[in-house]
């Protein structure tokens, strides 16, 4: 790395704040951190200060704060700020206000027009459908009349039906929303007027904008990604394989990743997944290409059981499963790669310097979500305090965490309870699923509050290692 005159705002908390910070030292960069009083015993800020001292820690009243965060940065004399994922990573306005302002600083992510064009779910489905990527069957602009809405949703109904599916069901979102937010099924068009309604006044309340999207309800399908890295030139995108997201909560929270997407060697799928794959990492290349992509994103994709790919949307940002396509890939041959520093270096202007031919990818990587929460009833997120949590180290296993192991942690309220991501590589399917049960059934997690032993996710994990990679 040349540019090792830079020093990165690490502008987020927990595990991804500790992967930032570890990934700048790879890079030989400085860094800074930002902790809120809530997060003082998080590892991040243990690990800020191990590697950087006092002067690599600031506290801030909220990582929601704009203004407290570029404070930082030039009180500390930062060149870049890293949003990690969630909070500001990918909001636009935020992204031209670090590279514009006065004391101009890198946003270590897409140019911020990148981000406002495909974070625009409608910008999004006009771009792909003039390129002939598939996308959901529905409308392709917000709506704001209640008749056109209707109308839509009534040819979806006929749509359907027409197709054989015996009960139709029309998706209600909010233009404006994301992450699984304002968004309601409708199985009749008795009931559509009523949910539209609904979605456009919460829209016009949590987004200022009332526009809506009417799609298709695509169900019985898997969840897949394909992940996408690109320098600032915007004209050489490749890509790190695919991963499959399909194992998630009953509020379609991802809880359990697979790279790649499909397994052929393993299962016979009901249609040629080896092609799907490539057809759908070849439109995703190809809409990078076309917008000059210049970081790194994820195209994400519904496939359905009888093999029809339908791109949702784009993630103009790093994500929380990043580490286990990297976990199978090889950069002119090695292994270690780090999707992370990748995304930072090329970030401060670095080229690529490799091709896809470069890439290559071998064995399968399981990534498992490890969250305190009750899985048995409705994934209720669980708060108290973790009297021990320990795991043996392996040489296949990767596990990424802010909860301390050498003392109690109390879980802050104002977060969702994510406690650690462990990703686990094999040589194929079936080793990598008997390392998964290895890991779950030799983590120790222990904790307590005021209604009794702690709730976590593990053994929801484990029944569903079983079924990775099925359709």
């Amino acid at each position: 790395m040349q540019n090792t005159e830079h020093k990165v705002l690490v502008a987020n908390r927990g595990e991804i704040a500790i992967r930032i910070v570890q990934a700048c030292r790879k890079l030989g960069l400085d860094f800074v951190c930002v902790y809120t009083a809530e997060d003082a015993e998080s590892g991040h800020v243990r690990i800020a200060r191990q590697l950087g001292g006092e002067k690599s820690l600031f506290r801030v009243s909220s990582y929601h704060d704009a203004n407290e965060l570029l404070s930082v940065a030039d009180e500390a004399g930062a060149t870049a700020v890293h949003p990690g994922y969630g909070f500001f990573a990918e909001d636009y306005r935020f992204a031209r206000r670090v590279s514009q302002r006065g004391r101009k600083l890198i946003f270590i992510g897409p140019s911020w027009r990148v981000i406002r064009e495909l974070g625009d779910k409608i910008n999004t489905k006009r771009l792909a459908r003039s390129l002939g990527v598939p996308t959901v069957p529905g409308s392709d602009k917000p709506i704001y009349d209640e008749m056109e809405a209707e109308k839509v949703a009534q040819s979806l109904f006929e749509f359907q039906e027409e197709q054989g599916v015996e009960r139709p069901l029309v998706l209600v979102k909010a233009s404006a929303g994301g992450g699984g937010m304002g968004i309601e099924e409708v199985h009749s068009l008795d009931l559509f007027r009523s949910v539209y309604r609904r979605i456009r006044n919460y829209a016009l309340r949590q987004f200022n904008d009332e526009g809506v999207l009417i799609e298709q309800r695509v169900n019985d399908f898997n969840h897949l990604e394909v992940q996408i890295v690109s320098d600032r030139s915007g004209k050489n995108p490749v890509h790190f394989g695919t991963r499959n997201c399909s194992i998630q909560s009953t509020g379609l929270q991802k809880r359990v990743e697979i790279a790649p997407g499909f397994d052929s060697s393993s299962y016979s799928y009901a249609f040629d997944a080896d092609k799907l794959l490539e057809d759908i990492t070849n439109h995703s290349l190809a809409m990078a290409r076309k917008v000059g992509y210049d970081n790194v994103g994820t195209w994400e994709w519904i496939v359905s059981r009888d093999g029809r790919p339908f791109l949702m949307e784009v993630n103009t940002r790093i994500q929380v499963e990043n580490g286990v396509s990297a976990a199978i890939a090889r950069i002119h041959g090695k292994g270690g790669v780090d999707i992370i520093a990748e995304q930072i270096r090329v970030g401060l202007g670095e080229p690529l310097g490799y091709t896809q031919d470069d890439i290559t990818f071998e064995g399968v990587g399981i990534e498992y979500r490890i969250i305190a929460e009750d899985p048995d009833n409705r994934f209720t997120p669980w708060v108290g305090r973790i009297e021990g949590f320990r795991w043996d180290e392996r040489d296949w296993l990767s596990m990424h965490t802010h909860v301390p192991t050498d003392s109690p942690y109390d879980i802050p309220t104002e977060f969702d309870p994510n406690l650690a991501l462990a990703i686990v590589w094999g040589k194929d399917l079936a080793q990598v699923r008997e390392r998964g049960l290895e890991l779950l059934d030799t983590i120790t997690l222990e904790g307590v509050n005021q209604a009794g032993p702690m709730r976590t996710n593990i053994a929801f994990l484990r029944r569903k290692t079983a079924d990775v990679l099925r359709f």
